[in-house]
């Protein structure tokens, strides 16, 4: 069977640098940071107290006050991100056969906020026996972005979300590109979306002790690669990419911004939370990408990592990247945007595949915030190109987007300039 190519061609975005994909990309390319103290609730007793929070969200934008209550905040994001991106698509949704549309949309989490709200209002009120929401189990759900999507468009293609924690939407990603090639669908809206910067959700990762506490500096508290890293910044908001079959683009107008080359997917198996040391399943989840794209490792020129600015997580990959890149490993750029972003958990594939998709656009690599001075000690290489402090412009005709989630979850995705 011969598969069928598939292209980007549209891109919609909320997040802590804008809530929109024009806003997040200024701020990205400027080496703006998200981090600012928690306004969603009062975090002054927790270890950490700042995030890099969704700012001026409106929904009423987007769906009336009514149906607003029936949302989680996740899935208000994830709502907001799919309408700017088909309108950025152009799509006409008058003339589109919605049976071949799909929605795959992921959540690490899901709606933690609701289910915090819920059991707290339950024991609160214990004396006057149970009462909960009706929509409690359908807010909470982490499919409900995706089903919710195609409630309020009429897409009745392949519908689902897709959970491997912070792999969770590079795996949707992935998920779409293959249904779309094996001609299961011609369009599908793949992305994330995660709001889990709530009581549970940064006291859970303090517990973990997975979270940046630099409550002084928020803003400079990410600094992947730096041997001062203490932990990540929780993120939130949602990301969504319009994957679409290339020859149905084209005869639709459609305005092709690249094309996704290929997926790979791995497993470490080795720890619960933790990477695998010598990043095995970094290696195996690139190696799988580059062989799903037909691609080999100097046709590569940029990689968005996953690196967290945890003192362990970031020292795997950059081990994983050259042992398969080999000698083209310190050609090519590599840069973290979690140090501007967040971490996006769920989400953070989809928005970080957007930003490796804008930076193959318009040839520009976006750079990692933060650095001060190396961590020569654990072994991460000093020769290779992070992109420390300020983007760089470059030529970049394919780029590898990695994510990897609590588990073991590794996904990676390729993108590169449409050629006819």
């Amino acid at each position: 069977m011969e598969l069928k190519r598939v292209v980007v061609t549209g891109l919609g975005a909320v997040t802590p640098l804008g809530n929109s994909v024009p806003e997040l990309w200024d701020n990205i390319v400027k080496g703006v940071s998200g981090a600012a103290p928690i306004t969603h609730f009062d975090a002054s007793k927790f270890k950490t107290q700042f995030a890099c929070e969704v700012k001026n969200f409106d929904p009423s934008k987007y769906f009336d006050r009514k149906e607003a209550r029936k949302l989680d905040l996740y899935a208000q994001y994830a709502i907001a991100a799919a309408k700017e991106a088909i309108e950025n698509s152009g799509m006409d949704l008058d003339v589109i056969d919605k049976d071949e549309v799909g929605v795959i949309f992921a959540a690490g989490i899901g709606g933690i906020g609701t289910f915090e709200n819920e059991i707290g209002y339950y024991y609160q009120n214990l004396e006057n026996g149970p009462k909960f929401n009706p929509f409690f189990i359908p807010k909470m759900i982490s499919d409900m972005a995706a089903g919710q999507i195609s409630i309020m468009y009429g897409f009745r293609g392949p519908n689902f979300s897709t959970t491997s924690a912070c792999a969770s939407s590079t795996n949707a990603l992935i998920d779409a590109f293959n249904y779309i090639r094996l001609g299961k669908a011609n369009i599908i809206l793949a992305g994330g979306a995660e709001a889990a910067i709530t009581p549970g959700g940064v006291g859970g990762f303090n517990a973990l002790t997975a979270l940046s506490t630099r409550n002084d500096s928020p803003e400079t508290a990410s600094r992947p690669f730096s041997k001062s890293r203490d932990g990540f910044i929780m993120g939130e908001g949602g990301g969504c990419l319009i994957l679409e079959e290339l020859e149905h683009a084209l005869a639709r107008g459609a305005n092709i911004l690249c094309e996704v080359a290929g997926g790979g997917l791995s497993a470490d198996a080795y720890h619960l939370t933790a990477t695998h040391p010598e990043g095995l399943g970094a290696k195996l989840v690139m190696k799988r990408a580059l062989k799903d794209a037909e691609m080999n490792p100097e046709d590569i020129d940029y990689i968005n990592v996953h690196g967290t600015s945890t003192p362990v997580g970031d020292i795997s990959e950059p081990k994983a990247i050259v042992e398969v890149f080999g000698s083209n490993a310190y050609k090519l750029n590599i840069s973290a945007t979690k140090s501007m972003t967040g971490h996006l958990l769920g989400a953070a594939g989809a928005v970080e595949a957007i930003i490796t998709v804008l930076s193959v656009v318009n040839d520009i690599v976006p750079p990692t915030i933060n650095f001060t001075e190396g961590d020569e000690d654990e072994h991460i290489d000093n020769k290779l190109n992070f992109t420390f402090n300020k983007a760089q412009k470059r030529v970049i005709n394919a780029a590898l987007s990695n994510t990897f989630g609590f588990g073991g979850h590794n996904a990676s995705v390729i993108v590169k300039k449409f050629n006819r």
